[in-house]
C-alpha cells in the first residue's frame, strides 16, 4: 500500500534542510574518516604486529613492541631531546610572542609595519628557514667561523661562540632558536589580539584605584588572557612533538639530533622496520593526544557554561 503523498512532503521538507549541507561536506567526511582514521587504524595495526622487516607477515606481538623500543640505545635519547627542544621552543615562542604583543599593545609608531615583520617567518617553511639557521649556527671555529660564530669573533666576542647544535648536552636548546623565531610572531599575533579584547573599563578603573601600569597587566590584563596562553600552548606543544623537517634541514639523521619523528624516519626508510618505525609514531600520536584531548574537553565545557 502507498504512504499518501502528503505524508511525504513533511519529510521531503525536512531533508531540505539538512540534505544540502550533508552532501556539501561529505566529500571532507570521506576524506577525514579514509586518510586521518583509516591510516591511523593502519599504522595501529602495523605497530602491533611482528613486522620487523619487508617479508615477515603481520601478526599479533601482544604489544612487545611498545616495551622493546624503550630496550634500545637510541630511543631514550630522543625522548630526551623532543622534551628538551619543546621546554625551550615553547617557553621561548611564548614569553618573546607576549613581549611584542605587549610593544604592539602600547601603541608603538609604525605597528602595521612591525606586524608584518614579526609574522613574516611564519610564512617560511621549516625546511628554508633550517638551511638559513644551518649557516647562522655553523659549529666552525673563529678562524673557519661563519654566521654567528664570525659575528662574535668581528665584534671581539668570541667567548660567546660555541657549538650550536653540536654541543652534547644542550644542542637541541640551540636547536629550538629557529624554531622560535619562526613562531613567535604567531603567538604575537594571538597575545595581541587577546589584549585588544580586555574591555579599557577594566583598565581605567584599574587606574582610578592607583595601580600602575605594570599592575594594570598583572592584575587584570593578563589573568584573561589565560585561554589564549593554553591555546598558544597546545598548537606550539603540537609542533614541537612532531618536529622532523626543521631538525633535518640543519642536522639531518644526527644521533645527537634525534628526536621521535626522526627515529620513524630512520626505523621505517634506513632499518626497514614498519613495525619499530609504527610504534613510534603511535607514541606521538599519544603525546599529541594528552596535549590535544584535554583542551578540546575544556573547550567544550567552557562553551556550554556560557
Amino acid at each position: 500500500m502507498r504512504r499518501p503523498l502528503s505524508g511525504r512532503r513533511p519529510a521531503l521538507r525536512r531533508s531540505r534542510k539538512w540534505l544540502p549541507g550533508l552532501l556539501l561536506v561529505s566529500p571532507s567526511i570521506v576524506a577525514i574518516g579514509l586518510f586521518v582514521y583509516g591510516l591511523i587504524f593502519w599504522n595501529t595495526r602495523v605497530a602491533v604486529s611482528g613486522k620487523h622487516d619487508e617479508v615477515t607477515p603481520y601478526g599479533f606481538d601482544k604489544g612487545r613492541n611498545f616495551v622493546d623500543l624503550w630496550h634500545q640505545p637510541s630511543w631514550p635519547g630522543a625522548v630526551k631531546h623532543a622534551l628538551l627542544f619543546t621546554a625551550v621552543f615553547v617557553l621561548g615562542a611564548l614569553v618573546l610572542g607576549a613581549f611584542l604583543a605587549f610593544l604592539m599593545d602600547k601603541g608603538i609608531r609604525g605597528e602595521a609595519s612591525f606586524r608584518v615583520i614579526y609574522l613574516f617567518p611564519m610564512a617560511v617553511s621549516f625546511i628554508a628557514s633550517g638551511v638559513v639557521w644551518r649557516w647562522l649556527m655553523n659549529p666552525a671555529p673563529a678562524q673557519r667561523a661563519v654566521g654567528f660564530n664570525q659575528l662574535f669573533d668581528k665584534l671581539h666576542l668570541s667567548g660567546l661562540a660555541n657549538d650550536w647544535w653540536q654541543d652534547p648536552s644542550w644542542g637541541m636548546a640551540a636547536m629550538a632558536l629557529p624554531a622560535i623565531w619562526q613562531m613567535s610572531g604567531y603567538v604575537m599575533a594571538l597575545y595581541l589580539a587577546g589584549f585588544r579584547s580586555v574591555p579599557e573599563e577594566l583598565r581605567e578603573a584599574a587606574r582610578v584605584d592607583g595601580a600602575s601600569e605594570w599592575k594594570v597587566y598583572r592584575y587584570v590584563v593578563f589573568p584573561q588572557l589565560r585561554p589564549v596562553t593554553l591555546s598558544a600552548l597546545i598548537i606550539l606543544g603540537h609542533i614541537s612533538l612532531k618536529v622532523f623537517d626543521l631538525i633535518m634541514a640543519i642536522a639531518g639523521k644526527q644521533i645527537i639530533t634525534y628526536v621521535p619523528a626522526i627515529a620513524t624516519y630512520v626505523e621505517i626508510f634506513d632499518r626497514h622496520d614498519p613495525a619499530n618505525g609504527a610504534t613510534i609514531a603511535t607514541y606521538l600520536l599519544l603525546a599529541v593526544a594528552l596535549l590535544v584531548i584535554p583542551y578540546l574537553v575544556w573547550s567544550v565545557r567552557t562553551e556550554r557554561n556560557r
